[in-house]
Order: structure tokens, then C-alpha cells, then sequence
């Protein structure tokens, strides 16, 4: 069981190569990972610099942009593209453990959020730490983390 600590932060914008989708909730499991591998094959097809994998939620339809942080020049080829993490205050957390408990994450902040009378701005993204090799036996150590855009 998750305990979260839901913590207020200003965020620059960060690079992205993104594939760009439209999902339902019962297919994030399989898009993402997807999507993400789609991108690292054309990161290292250019010997591009990047870093950890990216899911940005841009609306309640699910339009999302999947990818990984550009650390350096990426030129955009076939369904990768440029794009960047919103910028501005934004509220988040760290779930530990399988993706699949993400939800409750995502749950946390919104609650802490309406609690707190910080209105959202609508779109919300998860970063995923770097893989450890620790996590293929102990999966209560994923790291992800989980922001959430606040409006003005």
C-alpha cells in the first residue's frame, strides 16, 4: 500500500521525441511500452542523447504523447516527433511499485489537489525511473513519477 506525499513544484519544459496516440484506459498498458520502444529504436537509430521514458496524458479522451527526454539534437523521422513536458506549477508525487497501481497515484493528486483548492489545467504526465535491475525481483521499488499541470 502506497502512502503518497503530494508536493508542489515549478517545472521547466523538458524535450521530448514523442509517438503521438489517442488510447482507451485498457490499452495504456500496451501503448506505452510500445511507443516508448518505437522511440528509443529511432534514438538509437540517430545516436541521439536521451533519458528516461515519458507519458504525457493531454486530456480526458486520452490523447497522449509517449516518448523518451531528448538530453540533445533530434531531428524528427516518420511517427517520432518533437514535443515537451508543460511548464508552470504543477503538483506530483512518486508511486513506488508495478505500473498497474499507477491510478492511485493519479488518484492522490487530484484528491490532495481538490483538498487544497488548486484547480487543474488538464493535462498530466508520468515519468518512469530508469530501469534497475533490482526491480525484476523486488517490483515494490519502481519508481515513477506522477505530475499533474495546476491552472493559474
Amino acid at each position: 500500500m502506497n502512502s503518497y506525499t503530494i508536493q508542489l513544484r515549478q517545472l521547466d519544459s523538458v524535450p521530448l521525441a514523442v509517438i503521438q496516440r489517442q488510447a482507451r484506459t485498457s490499452e495504456l498498458s500496451r501503448v506505452v511500452p510500445e511507443c516508448c520502444g518505437l522511440v528509443w529504436n529511432e534514438v538509437r537509430a540517430q545516436q541521439a542523447r536521451a533519458g528516461r521514458n515519458v507519458a504525457i496524458y493531454w486530456d480526458g479522451s486520452i490523447r497522449l504523447e509517449v516518448g523518451v527526454e531528448l538530453l540533445g539534437p533530434f531531428v524528427e523521422r516518420g511517427p517520432v516527433v518533437l514535443s515537451a513536458t508543460p511548464a508552470g506549477a504543477a503538483a506530483w508525487t512518486t508511486h513506488f511499485g508495478p505500473y498497474g497501481g499507477l491510478g492511485a497515484a493519479h488518484g492522490a493528486v487530484r484528491d490532495w489537489c481538490s483538498a487544497n483548492h488548486h484547480g487543474l489545467a488538464g493535462p498530466n504526465w508520468e515519468v518512469y525511473g530508469h530501469w534497475q535491475n533490482e526491480w525484476n525481483t523486488n517490483p515494490s521499488q519502481i519508481r515513477t513519477y506522477v505530475f499533474y499541470l495546476l491552472a493559474d
